[in-house]
């Protein structure tokens, strides 16, 4: 049986979620014909690193991503670092023949994603995987199978909204993820979700965008020291109008300033046929309305039937039960899962890296959108 030793960039939040994944994978689905190891971490701390090995279980710490990728006993790397320091972990694992579990977005900025294009050239879409891990409840891929089997006819519009609320209190020191030197703001952040989300499911792509931009708070405590109050350089609020080749129209919006918002993740797709609607904060059902439900007599059988998606992932998968309430992190395991399973038979990432580079190329498009007015394809 084959064994997969896993290395880990970055132990923070999302290293923690990636790990709990690769732990996992046995309890959750059976049978499989592999193993995976956590063996390696790298961060940017040997007091982190070391923190990561006592706690997390990893068999050994490295002091750079180049010397955990050129060993021998690492077989994947897994970046789960910020992300302006996610083109140096690519590069190493390209350089050292290794594919690549990669966080979203795929780097810090679009030169970087276009660097990491020239430097990989036809090999990127072959070597790893994004983590677009909202692709991978059941609720999802069903409305993504719906809408490419034509059950809602032509899409009509869409309205999606991926909702924090993070930043509205006026006091709140900046975090690496409101800093654009991290490679991040809330359109990188949620916006890099939310757009590739509507994108999948439609099966379509941007042929025109109008943006706007907002940073509530423009003065904030300083990340390292709360005493001093510097400048927020990115975004907390970002809203597009899109409009696709299909000629279907919409919004987007990212936002860590939506009051009360908790991690709501949402949208509504319309088309000739039909229409569907989901919510993060519901993830178990995705909500589908039929045209074709006569509203005679007295309301007749027309409206929003609930489709109860649950945890009925197809097989390997076998706990929890199909019944059993789904929640955020197995999203994270499935698409894990698409992962290591794809690697494992020799099939093509989805999403590759290649979508990494297509989902900043039209993050950019929306910055400068927002800057200009408009961006058009092209």
């Amino acid at each position: 049986m084959n064994t997969y030793r896993i290395g880990i960039v970055g132990a923070g939040f999302m290293g923690r979620t990636h790990a709990w994944c690769w732990r996992s994978l046995p309890f959750f689905y059976s049978p499989l014909d592999f193993r995976c190891e956590l063996h390696g971490v790298c961060t940017s701390r040997p007091e982190t690193a070391q923190k990561a090995m006592d706690t997390l279980g990893f068999a050994r710490m490295y002091a750079s991503v180049e010397e955990m990728a050129q060993d021998p006993d690492i077989d994947i790397v897994d970046i789960a670092s910020p992300n302006s320091a996610h083109l140096e972990a690519l590069l190493a694992a390209h350089r050292a023949g290794k594919p690549v579990y990669c966080d979203k977005p795929l780097t810090g900025n679009l030169a970087q994603a276009e660097e990491l294009l020239s430097a990989l050239g036809s090999q990127i879409s072959a070597s790893g995987q994004m983590v677009f891990h909202n692709r991978f409840f059941p609720a999802t891929m069903r409305a993504r199978q719906m809408v490419a089997d034509g059950t809602l006819g032509d899409i009509i519009g869409f309205r999606a909204a991926y909702l924090h609320s993070g930043n509205v209190a006026e006091g709140k020191p900046l975090a690496w993820k409101d800093m654009k030197q991290f490679g991040a703001g809330v359109l990188y952040d949620l916006g890099s979700h939310v757009l590739d989300l509507v994108l999948w499911i439609c099966g379509d792509e941007p042929a025109e965008i109008i943006a706007r931009q907002r940073t509530l708070h423009p003065k904030r405590p300083s990340r390292d020291d709360p005493t001093r109050i510097v400048e927020q350089d990115t975004d907390d609020q970002t809203v597009m109008l899109l409009t696709l080749r299909s000629g279907a129209v919409g919004t987007i919006e990212a936002s860590k300033i939506a009051t009360g918002a908790q991690d709501e993740l949402k949208f509504e797709i319309e088309g000739t046929r039909g229409a569907i609607r989901f919510s993060l904060m519901e993830p178990n059902c995705l909500e589908w309305f039929d045209m074709s439900n006569k509203e005679t007599p007295l309301g007749g059988t027309a409206g929003f039937t609930r489709i109860h998606c649950v945890q009925r992932f197809d097989p390997p998968a076998v706990f929890p039960a199909p019944k059993s309430s789904i929640g955020w992190l197995r999203g994270h395991l499935h698409c894990l899962y698409s992962f290591i399973s794809t690697l494992h038979e020799g099939r093509p990432f989805d999403p590759s890296l290649m979508r990494g580079v297509q989902i900043e190329r039209w993050l950019d498009a929306v910055e400068r959108a927002a800057g200009r007015g408009t961006a058009r394809d092209g």
